[in-house]
């Protein structure tokens, strides 16, 4: 239901049903890219499963994440808002579903409904302060911190402690070699704080792993709190 992403649940009712009757579902298929860096926007997308990473491609072909939205924002807001090409490459980390609204009638309804155009300048601003707080984290924290940090990350917009991500995926997405994910990895593992077994993750003692994870992880939490207004959430599963 589209009342599981949770800007759209934060909408007035009328505001909700009206953007409820032109949604389409989607299934969010690992590794698909719903838009590049550059390209015109045709729809944009308000997960309600799985995780969707924002990436900066290089010119040697290697991309970092500078963001990751699930069921608790939207993806291509931005280009609803400005009329611009979107700025940043979008593909599917986790596997899920979405809702999508084409971009044309987001545009207008931007331009006609006050509350849904605040609620998109809000999680934009979210994602913004999101790629502020990753840049500051890669230039000033250890491995160790960064990953944890993510996992806590993914853990919070899956609503889940358990999920696929390959350690190939996860280097490209910290910017570091995948020998150091491992290292580390075996290392949170060794520690009680996940599980890790052919592309499986699983979060064992959450406490430790927070406690584990950089000042950057309550840092985007609370920017989400106060930016994006969003309504309570259920522990993940």
């Amino acid at each position: 239901m589209p009342d599981q992403n949770l800007l759209l649940r934060a909408l007035p009712i009328a505001v909700f049903d009206a953007v409820k009757s032109r949604l389409r579902p989607i299934e969010l298929q690992l590794g698909h890219v719903l838009f590049a860096s550059g390209e015109a926007a045709n729809n944009i997308y308000f997960p309600v499963a799985g995780a969707v990473s924002l990436v900066t491609e290089l010119s040697d072909g290697e991309m970092v994440e500078s963001a990751m939205v699930g069921r608790d924002s939207v993806v291509g807001g931005g280009a609803a808002l400005d009329d611009r090409n979107v700025f940043y490459k979008a593909i599917v980390q986790i596997a899920g579903k979405a809702f999508s609204l084409d971009i044309e009638t987001a545009r207008r309804m931007v331009r006609d409904n006050n509350e849904f155009r605040t609620a998109l300048v809000r999680h934009e601003q979210c994602i913004l302060a999101q790629s502020q707080q990753a840049a500051a984290c890669n230039a000033k924290h250890n491995l160790n911190e960064r990953l944890a940090r993510w996992l806590l990350r993914v853990r919070d917009v899956t609503f889940s402690d358990s999920f696929h991500l390959t350690q190939e995926f996860i280097a490209e997405m910290l910017g570091v070699g995948r020998t150091s994910v491992s290292v580390v990895a075996h290392q949170l593992q060794q520690a009680g704080m996940i599980s890790y077994r052919r592309g499986h993750i699983s979060i064992d003692n959450l406490e430790a792993l927070q406690d584990t994870a950089c000042e950057c992880y309550e840092a985007v939490r609370a920017q989400y709190a106060r930016i994006a207004q969003l309504p309570p959430v259920p522990e993940p599963c």
